[in-house]
This record gives structure tokens, C-alpha cells and sequence, in this order.
């Protein structure tokens, strides 16, 4: 129980101090994706002509591109803040006695909470705009997001360690991620890749979500029970992965932060 109420009070702060200072507060977590939506679907849309990606045909880019992109928002950006949540509390480790496990996840919780709940605008603000989205599956939807948030984690636990030793990894994950992003069907579909490269998206552990994600809201593809459990087998392997760099290099990190 100290350390959820630890975990607690570090998410806290993490959101508090995004918006510390905002004249809108924590309203912005609403409207931010809101716009960010408008500015991608008029560039791929309007500029781009992605309206033909296939599964998106029929009901638009723009919803198909929103259950791709908030997912992986959440994710990139929950690693990216873990990976330096070490070195940016160092003061605070060399005073105080606490479990650094709890200063990585409340990294990753907290994008997940901001972005969990932008998902859950921008799906309502799709559905009050036409689009026959399945609302009734927002809440498997959402299970979905909390077994993302466990990949991301391990991950995190993995980076955030490496980055006390190589300072260089802060550096070059955005560049890293970027690169992820555009190996994930986040922009496109499987479908929209030749035949003979659709399979190696089977070995990116993120490409099941969006698929995941457009399946369950939009009806758009298909994820089998299989795929699911699969999925749910590497986010928890990468967590268990991830648990065991971080606990094993631990000992080491006050001589270098």
C-alpha cells in the first residue's frame, strides 16, 4: 500500500505539472487531441488523398486514423518520459529512500491517463459526428489500452535503466520511435502493404493494437482470439523483461546519476 500511495502521489504531480501554469487546465488533455485530429485529418485527407487506404474507404480516414494514432501517442510518449524520469528526479533518489520502480511507472500511467482520456474524447466526439462508431465496445476498447500500457512499461523499466549508464539513449529514441511508428500500421493498414511484407508486422509487438482498436470500435478488420492472447503474452513477457534490467542495474545507479 506505501508504495500505490507513492505511485499515486508521483502520477499526480506528473499531470499536475503539465498543466501547472495553462489557462485552461486540465481541460487541455480534451481538446488537445481534438485538434491534433483536425490538423492530421485535413493534411491526409485534403493534401494527401489517404481516403482509399483500405478499411477506411467506407468510413473515413479520419476515424480510422484516430483509433491508430491515440494509442500509439500514449505509448511513445509514456516511454519517452520513463526513460529520463530517473535522471530528472535525481536529486530526489539521493535523499530519499524510495522504490525507483514507482518514478517509471508513474511516468508511464500518467501519459496513459491523459491519453486514455483524450482516446475517450476523441471517440465520443466521432460518434456525435456520425461515424457508426461501436461506443458498447469502449470498454473492451479500453482493456486493450491497459495491456498496451503494460508493453509500454516493460519497455520503459528497459530504457529508463539503460539511460542512467548511456546518456545517449534520450537522444535517439524520438528519432527511434519515429522510425517504430512508421514500421506500425498507425498511418495505413495491413492491407496497404505488398502481400509478402503484410507478415512481418506479426513480429512488432505494437502493430496489434491499432488493429485491435479499429476491429473493436469500427468494425474495421478482424482480431482473432489467438492474436489477443498472443499480444497479451509479450506485454507481459516484456514486462517481466523489464522488471529484471531495472532490478538487476538498481544497485548501480546513484554512482552515476
Amino acid at each position: 500500500m506505501p508504495a500505490l500511495r507513492l505511485a499515486l502521489h508521483f502520477i499526480r504531480r506528473d499531470v499536475r505539472n503539465r498543466y501547472l501554469g495553462s489557462f485552461s487546465g486540465g481541460l487541455w488533455a480534451l481538446a488537445q487531441p481534438l485538434i491534433q485530429l483536425a490538423v492530421y485529418g485535413f493534411v491526409f485527407v485534403y493534401v494527401f488523398k489517404a481516403d482509399k487506404v483500405p478499411g477506411a474507404d467506407s468510413l473515413g480516414y479520419v476515424p480510422f486514423l484516430a483509433l491508430g494514432l491515440w494509442p500509439w501517442v500514449a505509448f511513445s510518449e509514456g516511454i519517452s518520459r520513463a526513460t529520463t524520469a530517473l535522471a530528472d528526479n535525481a536529486p530526489l533518489i539521493a535523499k530519499v529512500a524510495l522504490p525507483r520502480q514507482v518514478l517509471v511507472f508513474a511516468a508511464v500511467a500518467a501519459s496513459f491517463l491523459v491519453h486514455g482520456v483524450g482516446f475517450c474524447a476523441i471517440a465520443l466526439a466521432l460518434r456525435a459526428f456520425g461515424v457508426p462508431l461501436n461506443l458498447l465496445a469502449l470498454p473492451l476498447a479500453l482493456t486493450g489500452f491497459v495491456q498496451l500500457f503494460l508493453l509500454a512499461l516493460g519497455l520503459a523499466f528497459v530504457c529508463a535503466a539503460v539511460q542512467v549508464f548511456v546518456r545517449d539513449l534520450a537522444a535517439a529514441l524520438p528519432q527511434l520511435l519515429m522510425l517504430w511508428m512508421f514500421a506500425s500500421p498507425v498511418f495505413y493498414a495491413r492491407e496497404s502493404l505488398p502481400v509478402r511484407y503484410q507478415g512481418w508486422l506479426d513480429f512488432n509487438p505494437f502493430a496489434f493494437y491499432p488493429e485491435f482498436f479499429r476491429a473493436s470500435l469500427l468494425h474495421s478488420g478482424a482480431v482473432t482470439l489467438a492474436a489477443h492472447a498472443l499480444a497479451l503474452v509479450v506485454a507481459l513477457a516484456m514486462l517481466a523483461l523489464g522488471l529484471t534490467v531495472f532490478r538487476r542495474l538498481d544497485p548501480h545507479f546513484e554512482d552515476f546519476l
